[in-house]
């Protein structure tokens, strides 16, 4: 029999650790555009018997035996996505955002084939190019970027590079840009030069599900998204695609990129996607917007410059030199970890400094929508973020307004108290 005791008898030591997780949880503000709250539900489907089960191949065309209830999953998980997005074929199986790039490059391309994508250190993502990245070493990619004046996707360079390097993929998305993408315009360049036109659509995923984001589906032949993010879901990937790519798609994740499925993660997959049809997800997606926007202005009237001027989505980046030419995105983000606010330093546009340092700080808001902040709140966090930051070495400023974001943090905490953090 299988050995039934909790895990603090089982592992007291891992245990601990995660009840630790949990108090940082609790105790910080958290504003790391990639990360937000799953459900008690969630973690219920994640945790499930599911996991017992190997799967290969899909629904009634299994290499085991046995799956009959695994196939029903995977199928509501499945159907789901397509009525959600409005696509013609949807695969749930991959395991992340990343491998979700990686089976759908693979699925139309040849290695050595070219890819047009966001350049890493203009907002896009490691997947779309980077030298260390498979991307990089298995395709030949060309970045486009932002515009130096408005720091915004410049189409006419884009159009320009398409013409110039013959891509047999365009790729829009990103990791750090908080203004809509012309999913119309992007698709019209591609089918100029007869190219696959994919969106990675990993961090806004959530916003379109939720209708407070334009839905690239209709104009892209492939899309490759993230199940958690602003969509509050169970960690994974999923693709999305016209019908013409279906089979090509499903194959390139199995058996091309990965083996057998995790079956307990499709099923919180399946769950997430029905909450996220439900007309209370609406609201929450357009308050992760709205909270985005309050944010980014506050900022921005205590002095701190925001990269293009604002937000149409759940983040955005600062610019940090504009209150200390000395300060950098390394610094700034371990200061105010230190202090309960977590966020991550981020390249802004033509940054002078390298990667791991930057010029930058990327903020979002799903987390804390998650947790209850709306505007009010909002205006007081960027308030206190800039203060500290500017204030950093009055340990007497500090105290008070460090003091202030614990306050904010105990009134809209993650979890509640007693909250063990499994289940």
């Amino acid at each position: 029999m299988s050995d039934m005791r909790p895990i603090e008898e089982v592992d007291p030591q891992l245990a601990e650790l995660i009840q630790r997780e949990v108090k940082r949880q609790r105790d910080q503000i958290h504003l790391i555009a990639s990360e937000n709250y799953v459900s008690y539900a969630t973690m219920q489907a994640s945790g499930s018997v599911l996991t017992n089960k190997y799967s290969e191949g899909y629904p009634g065309r299994r290499y085991y035996e046995g799956c009959e209830f695994i196939d029903g999953v995977e199928s509501l998980a499945i159907d789901r996505a397509k009525r959600l997005f409005g696509a013609d074929h949807a695969n749930v199986q991959a395991l992340s955002g990343s491998q979700a790039n990686m089976a759908a490059y693979l699925a139309v391309l040849e290695p050595g084939d070219k890819i047009l994508g966001m350049a890493l250190d203009q907002g896009g993502h490691l997947t779309h190019g980077a030298s260390v990245n498979f991307s990089g070493r298995i395709f030949e990619f060309f970045g486009y970027g932002v515009d130096r004046e408005t720091e915004q996707i410049d189409l006419d360079e884009v159009r320009r590079l398409a013409h110039e390097h013959r891509p047999q993929m365009i790729v829009a998305g990103y990791s750090a840009y908080s203004r809509y993408i012309d999913w119309a315009a992007f698709r019209e360049i591609a089918d100029e030069i007869g190219a696959v036109f994919l969106v990675d659509a990993a961090h806004i995923i959530g916003l379109i599900a939720g209708s407070a984001h334009p839905n690239p589906v209709p104009h892209a032949h492939i899309v490759t998204a993230t199940t958690h993010k602003a969509l509050q879901g169970a960690r994974g990937g999923i693709i999305l695609c016209k019908e013409e790519f279906a089979k090509a798609i499903d194959k390139a994740v199995f058996p091309v990129v990965q083996g057998g499925a995790i079956n307990s993660q499709i099923a919180a997959k399946a769950l997430g996607l029905e909450q996220a049809s439900r007309a209370e997800f609406k609201t929450y997606a357009n308050q992760i917007v709205r909270n985005a926007k309050v944010l980014a202005g506050a900022m921005d009237d205590e002095g701190l410059r925001v990269v293009s001027g604002g937000t149409d989505n759940h983040m955005f980046l600062v610019d940090l030199r504009s209150i200390d030419t000395e300060l950098t995105g390394k610094e700034a983000s371990q200061f105010l970890d230190a202090h309960g606010v977590t966020l991550n330093r981020n390249a802004i546009p033509f940054d002078p400094r390298p990667p791991f340092i930057t010029s930058g700080l990327r903020l979002g808001t799903p987390a804390v929508t998650s947790a209850g902040m709306m505007q009010e709140q909002m205006v007081l966090l960027g308030k206190l973020i800039v203060e500290l930051l500017r204030k950093r070495i009055d340990p007497y400023s500090v105290n008070l307004y460090t003091g202030q974001v614990r306050e904010l943090a105990e009134a809209f905490p993650a979890y509640p108290a007693d909250f063990p953090g499994y289940v």
